[in-house]
This record gives structure tokens, C-alpha cells and sequence, in this order.
């Protein structure tokens, strides 16, 4: 007797939807069920169960795709899906930046006989100090400061009433400092662990400072695990130090760890190599490397490579039977960022002498009470966090620059993942310098301040910039880096309402309509303004029948304004459908809610 053959289905696996998938289930139940199932009824129980499976169906449909989507980094929506992905693709996520600038500190030096002042009550302002904004900002000093410097001015404070011989010098030096402050977090490590994780306390972790054991080694962060020599700063003693203060050394780290974060967490995750194995050979013979021959009798092509004297296939030694003590540096401001002449407050200072012991007690309290700082220039850094869809603009150029700055959008993602430590810049471009016979750069940088508006980038953090690409850029590439042109501008504009309806009613929610467009889209370096963008902003408001004219206004007047000059006219497109940037300049509209004015005809 044959056998008989299970009758196969058509089943439309297309059917995602909860209107398909009760479709097809309807026909599939008529189809097969024909004797045996006849509620079809949009009010029956059977009409219930098929709904029921539908939208289970398409519930499942739904988060099937959404699942398929949040696992590529082009199509995903979720903010915490979007910084997981980047990490995979080697981008290092922040949240916290940090804002460096320079700082005037003052002291008063008391005189000697000679009416000179008296080199034994020079102070060294250590690093570590901490000083205070109005605001309540805390700022660190990163460098020591001697006062004794001879870069360093000093006139006289005070003199003998009597006599006219100076009794005091004030003394000014320059030092940097940065926002945040440090705290110390100490773990107890027990037995080996492979890929040890510790978790930071304080998520706001803007940079580690060092990490030690109990026995006194120095573990090393590096951008991943498999970095085996890092470059370190040595003090250089030699005749040319006035030039050259340190010497760059490759230094092998076969203890490092890298900072991963997220938005609510911050940690530090180690390798799998033990202790045990660095009591072998801790260089490889250079013979080993260079002439693999593993018993052939010829040789093959080996490019010799200085980390191969360090190689191992274990990621780093992570600490075991030992207490770890991490300094790191926090930034509990919501806003790092203060203007100029507001960091005035001198909370934690660490002053010393070289001969402690032998001044008089007294003297030295003047010099230490005597203690002022104050920032001319604002201290600046980024104070937003990048959006989903920025943090992707910006892995997409990182992972193609692959460590290495060579095209424009090469350039533009390594300034824009400088760690936080150095400051952030809000906007920048680079453009080739053809006056230049050399492979000449211009980068042009813009920050902003406390409140959210361009102001040009200071001094320190230019050359933070500058010694941070001197890593990625090719040999015969120079760079210029140069603050952008900032053009305020107003608008002026004229619309037609409807008669029927209150006329300032729509003049206002025109008004403030195109505020409201201005501060969600600020213009990058060199973009353009978009007329045509600006008439269909007051076209889509309610009560507008129609808009006149679109003027622009250059605000170079006043305090407050920027003195760049602009002529809109000028740059105004033939069609006048959009006004032109230079290169080196960026439009600002810095108060809109008087920049901005309408009137109706």
C-alpha cells in the first residue's frame, strides 16, 4: 500500500501587516476549512480569534523590524542602540567634556635689602590647585607654576612711604588649567580575572589621570586593547630644554585598559594576561621576528614592526591580588564653560618654596594669602552632547579616516573625537591654501560660550588642536588653524495676512516661527543661507496669505555684535534664492528675538 503524501500549504510569508495577515488567514480558513469553519461574522467568535492572531502577528512583525534596524548603525533610531554600534566601529563616546583656557595668577613677593624682590619667597604653584568660578564652576591647574620664572612681569605694589624704596612686587604668571574636578576611587582586586571591568563611580568621568596597584605599577589607558606602546612626555635635562621641554618616548605598556562609556555608565575594562607572564622574556629577540623560517629553507618577505617586540595575544595584564587606586577627572557643572573675568575664587591652592624651612613664617603667609586669579579670555568647550544622527555623521567619517587624516572629512572627524580632556570645538572646516607652493591647510574653528553663541576659539585650545593632529596628519601637510569669521545678521520681512483674522496675532507667531528656526538649524563654516527655506517658514504659518520680502540685515554695530563686515548683496545669488558664504566665515543670528522683525502690508 503506498504511502500517502502530507498535502503541502501555500503560506504567503509577505504578509506583514495586521490587515494582510487577517487577509490571508480569512482565505486560508475558506480555502482549507471550508466544512468545518463558517464564522466569518465580524461580530462571531471566529471573526475574534483571527483578529487576535493578526495582531499578534503584526505586533511581532513590528519589533522584528525595529529589532533588524537598531542593529545597523544608518537605520537605527534608539540614542543608546546608536553609541553601542560606534563603539563597535572604534568611536569613543563622551558625554562629559571638559573646557581648558589660560589664567593670570598674582602673587605679592616681599622686597629684599636691596629694594629687589627676594628670589627665596618665589612660590611653585603645583598642579592640582583648584579654583572656583562666580558661577561655582571648579577649574584645575594642569601645570606647575613657578613664580620666579623670567617670562613672568613684575612691577612694583607697594614702596616705603618714607624712603620710596619698593617693599613689594606684584608678580603675574600664566598657566592653563581645566574644568572639573579629581576624585580617587580605590578597588580591591582578588583573583585573576580575564577581561576585568571595574565600574567608575561617578559616571561623568571626563578623563582618568592615573591608574596604580598597591605594588606601584602604573597601568596605561590606550584607544584599545591591542595598543601595546603608547608616547610619553619625558622632562628634557639637556642644554636645549628652553626649546624643547620634553622628549617623545615609545614606551611599551604591557599594563593598559581602556574607558569605555555610555550614557549612564563609565568603566574601565582590562586584558586577560596575568601577572605570571611577564616574569618571562619581556622583549622578543629581534631575530625572532625578522626571520620566521619554522624549518623551510628560504625566506619570506617580513616588514619589521616595533610592536611586534612587544606582542603578545593577550590584550594586557589585568591587576589581580591588589589594590587599584584611580584618579580621575569629573565635570558636575552642567555647563564647563565661563566667560572672561569670572574665574576669581581661589578654593584649594598647593603653594611651596624651595627652602621651605629657613623663611620667615610670616612672609610666607603674605605669599600665600596674597594668591589672585582671573581669566581674560573666556574658557570655552562644547556644551552640548552630539545627537543620534551627529554621532553617525561622525563615526562614518572615523572609521573611514582608519587612524589617519588624508581627505577633508578625514581631518573634520579627528578634530571633532579629540578626547574631551584638550576642549571641543563647535564647528570646523579645512580648505586648501592655494596662495600656499607648499600642501598648505586652513582650519577654521569656531566655539561658543556660556549661552550658546560663536565666539572665536581661544588660544589654548587651538594648540590642543594643533599637537592632536600632528599624530594623524601626513608628513607634508602643514596646517593653519584660524578662527572663522563670525557675520551676525537680522531679518527683516514683510507677509500679508488674512483680513479676516487679527493681523499681530500672525505677526507674531511669524516672528516666532522663524526664531524657532534659527535655533534648531545653526549654520555650519561656509554654508549658505537659504532664502527660498525662509519664505516657506512664514508661508506654513496660519493667518499668512503671502510674503512680500525677505531682507538682510549685517549687525556689526555695537558691543555685542561681531565687526565682521558682509555685503548680502553682494553674495546674493542671481536667482536670489540663497545668500553665499565665504569660506571662512559663519552666519549667526546672535539675539533673535530683536534681530529678528516683520511687518504687515
Amino acid at each position: 500500500m503506498a504511502k500517502s503524501k502530507k498535502k503541502l500549504t501555500a503560506i504567503n510569508y509577505t504578509s506583514r501587516d495586521f490587515d494582510s495577515i487577517k487577509l490571508e488567514l480569512v482565505n486560508y480558513a475558506k480555502r482549507y476549512y471550508a466544512d468545518s469553519f463558517q464564522d466569518f461574522n465580524e461580530a462571531g467568535f471566529g471573526a475574534m480569534m483571527i483578529d487576535s492572531v493578526a495582531y499578534i502577528g503584526d505586533i511581532l512583525s513590528f519589533y522584528l523590524d525595529y529589532q533588524v534596524n537598531e542593529s545597523f548603525l544608518d537605520t537605527s533610531l534608539e540614542y543608546d542602540n546608536v553609541v553601542r554600534i560606534a563603539r563597535q566601529l572604534g568611536y569613543k563616546y563622551r558625554d562629559s567634556n571638559s573646557s581648558s583656557g589660560l589664567v593670570q595668577f598674582y602673587v605679592s613677593i616681599p622686597a629684599d635689602g636691596a629694594g629687589v624682590p627676594d628670589s627665596n619667597y618665589f612660590p611653585t604653584l603645583r598642579a592640582g590647585s583648584q579654583f572656583t568660578s562666580l558661577s561655582g564652576q571648579l577649574f584645575t591647574l594642569t601645570d606647575d607654576i613657578y613664580f620666579g620664572a623670567d617670562n613672568n612681569e613684575v612691577i612694583v605694589s607697594k614702596v616705603n612711604s618714607t624712603t620710596g624704596v619698593p617693599t613689594e612686587f606684584a608678580v603675574k604668571a600664566t598657566g592653563t588649567v581645566i574644568s572639573g574636578k579629581t576624585e580617587i576611587q580605590t578597588e580591591t582586586i582578588e583573583d585573576f580575572e580575564k577581561f576585568l571591568t571595574l565600574d567608575i563611580a561617578n559616571p561623568a568621568v571626563t578623563e582618568i589621570v592615573s591608574v596604580t596597584d598597591s605594588e606601584g605599577h602604573e597601568y596605561f589607558e590606550v584607544d584599545h586593547l591591542a595598543q601595546e606602546i603608547v608616547f610619553k612626555a619625558i622632562r628634557n635635562n639637556n642644554s636645549d630644554k628652553a626649546v624643547v621641554p620634553s622628549i617623545l618616548k615609545a614606551l611599551p605598556v604591557p599594563r593598559r585598559f581602556v574607558l569605555e562609556k555610555t550614557r549612564d555608565r563609565a568603566f574601565l575594562q582590562f586584558g586577560y594576561g596575568s601577572d605570571s607572564e611577564l616574569t618571562n622574556q619581556s622583549i622578543v629577540d629581534p631575530s625572532a621576528i625578522t626571520l620566521k623560517r619554522h624549518g623551510r629553507d628560504y625566506y619570506t618577505q617580513q616588514e619589521f614592526d616595533p610592536t611586534n617586540l612587544t606582542a603578545t595575544d593577550k590584550f594586557g595584564v589585568a591587576p589581580s591580588n591588589t589594590v587599584l587606586t584611580i584618579l580621575y577627572r569629573v565635570n558636575d557643572a552642567g555647563d564647563a564653560n565661563i566667560a572672561s573675568n569670572t574665574l576669581k575664587n581661589v578654593s584649594f591652592p598647593i603653594l611651596e618654596f624651595e627652602a621651605q624651612n629657613s623663611l620667615n613664617p610670616s612672609l610666607q603667609n603674605i605669599v600665600n594669602n596674597s594668591l589672585e586669579v582671573n581669566n581674560v579670555e573666556p574658557i570655552l568647550g562644547d556644551i552640548e552632547l552630539p545627537s543620534a544622527d551627529e554621532i553617525k555623521q561622525r563615526v562614518f567619517s572615523f572609521y573611514a579616516a582608519q587612524n589617519r587624516a588624508v581627505t577633508v572629512q578625514d581631518y573634520k572627524a579627528i578634530v571633532y573625537a579629540m578626547p574631551p580632556s584638550f576642549g571641543a570645538v563647535k564647528r570646523c572646516t579645512i580648505e586648501r591654501d592655494f596662495d600656499s607652493f607648499k600642501r598648505n591647510l586652513n582650519l577654521y574653528v569656531i566655539s561658543e560660550d556660556t549661552t550658546g553663541v560663536l565666539v572665536e576659539t581661544n588660544t589654548t585650545l587651538k594648540n590642543n588642536l594643533r599637537t592632536w593632529l600632528a599624530n594623524y596628519k601626513i608628513i607634508n601637510d602643514t596646517i593653519d588653524i584660524l578662527n572663522a569669521r563670525i557675520v551676525n545678521f537680522g531679518i527683516d520681512f514683510k507677509i500679508v495676512t488674512d483680513y479676516s483674522e487679527n493681523k499681530f496675532n500672525a505677526l507674531e507667531a511669524a516672528t516666532l516661527s522663524l526664531k524657532n528656526y534659527f535655533t534648531n538649524n545653526t549654520f555650519d563654516i561656509g554654508e549658505a543661507i537659504f532664502v527660498t527655506d525662509i519664505y516657506k517658514e512664514l508661508q506654513k504659518v496660519p493667518n499668512v496669505v503671502d510674503v512680500l520680502d525677505v531682507q538682510f540685515v549685517a549687525k556689526t554695530t555695537g558691543g555685542a555684535y561681531s565687526r565682521t563686515s558682509f555685503d548680502f548683496e553682494e553674495h546674493l545669488s542671481n536667482d536670489g534664492r540663497y545668500v553665499t558664504a565665504d569660506r571662512d566665515t559663519v552666519f549667526e543670528i546672535k539675539f533673535p528675538n530683536r534681530d529678528i522683525q516683520g511687518s504687515v502690508v
